[in-house]
């Protein structure tokens, strides 16, 4: 008989991070851990503050109704669980953990074994100019070939020059660009600040409005001179009706799937499926998680064999995250088999 608990977490920021939606200090986060027959497994809940549809009153109250109806099973418990997306992950990576030989490898490959690596892209955080300015240079100097700013908080023309920076020194062949907008911009301003972007060869642009403006958004991606990525889009749809409803509306070139906001595996596969379905690109992304959700997020984006670089170089943001054998090196995200868990930090958890 599997025994279950949960427990808060509150992650701390080496940096003040900085987002169209506010400066973040600290990330909250829940874990399910599992018992049975001296066996532990452990999930990771990432529950994103203002983001996520499951950022509600009963939040808790349904953490505890979950661990009290383990025995379900997961299946029932995902299905009973749809409108809480963290805590379908946390429950899939949390059974994954209890069947596997080792709690953290959920998804044995090359991955694990430190043969091969993921290729991610650097992530470059709002803030003053210098402040961006000397992310990019850090960056590059990693060895990343694929750079992921986030916009919209500042002035804009500060942020064009950024990349026009960026573009004097390194083509598009050499250094791939991507922005985040985080739903920053207006309906009515949006194309002309697509046109002005796309002079410096970006790879593609995400959430350049707020979801929910169905129209808005499809006849943006019709006119559009750079690649939309969905991201903030996919929040709150359950079904493959309405899923499906919305990508053959809006038509973007991308969506990008955080297992924490979407479902989990289960539900990030779903969306993958209705994509491919309709000829439309994806990857995977991290959404703030420590190194437990983290490891599961990119385990299994490696079985996924995309070409494209992910979204998974986030576990170095805080400082009492728990050490782990992920390491970003040479702009990919490696699994370093020499190099264990800290087992002192996950007796916190555990």
């Amino acid at each position: 008989m599997i025994i279950a608990k949960y427990k808060p977490y509150i992650l701390q920021f080496k940096h003040a991070s900085g987002t169209s939606r506010g400066i973040l200090k600290t990330k909250e986060t829940w874990f399910i851990i599992l018992n049975d027959n001296n066996k532990t497994g452990i999930g990771e809940c990432g529950l994103f503050r203002g983001l996520s549809i499951d950022d509600r009153s009963d939040f808790e109250q349904k953490l505890e109704w979950t661990c009290n109806n383990i025995n379900l099973g997961l299946e029932e418990l995902l299905d009973e669980l749809i409108e809480f997306s963290s805590i379908q992950f946390g429950l899939e990576q949390a059974f994954k953990s209890l069947e596997s030989q080792s709690p953290f490898e959920l998804f044995p490959s090359e991955f694990t074994t430190g043969k091969v690596s993921i290729p991610i892209n650097g992530l470059i955080w709002m803030g003053s100019e210098v402040f961006m300015k000397d992310q990019i240079k850090e960056k590059l100097k990693a060895g990343f070939n694929c750079i992921k700013m986030k916009i919209g908080a500042i002035d804009f023309n500060t942020e064009l020059a950024l990349l026009k920076s960026i573009r004097q020194e390194f083509s598009a062949s050499d250094i791939e660009l991507r922005v985040d907008v985080n739903g920053a911009f207006s309906p009515e301003n949006a194309l002309e600040k697509l046109k002005r972007l796309s002079d410096y060869g970006l790879h593609s642009i995400e959430q350049p409005i707020k979801q929910g403006q169905f129209e808005s958004m499809a006849k943006l991606c019709e006119q559009t001179p750079l690649p939309i990525a969905l991201d903030e889009e996919l929040i709150g749809l359950f079904s493959v009706t309405k899923q499906t409803e919305m990508l053959q509306m809006i038509n973007p070139q991308y969506i990008i799937l955080k297992p924490s906001l979407v479902g989990g595996w289960r539900g990030s596969q779903q969306w993958i499926d209705i994509a491919e379905e309709n000829g439309i690109g994806w990857w995977i992304t991290s959404a703030l998680e420590s190194n437990i959700g983290l490891n599961a997020i990119a385990q299994w984006t490696y079985t996924l064999k995309s070409k494209l670089p992910q979204g998974l170089g986030t576990g170095s943001l805080f400082t009492n995250n728990f050490e782990s054998p992920l390491q970003v090196k040479n702009g990919t995200l490696r699994h370093e088999i020499n190099q264990d868990w800290n087992i002192t930090n996950l007796n916190k958890i555990i």
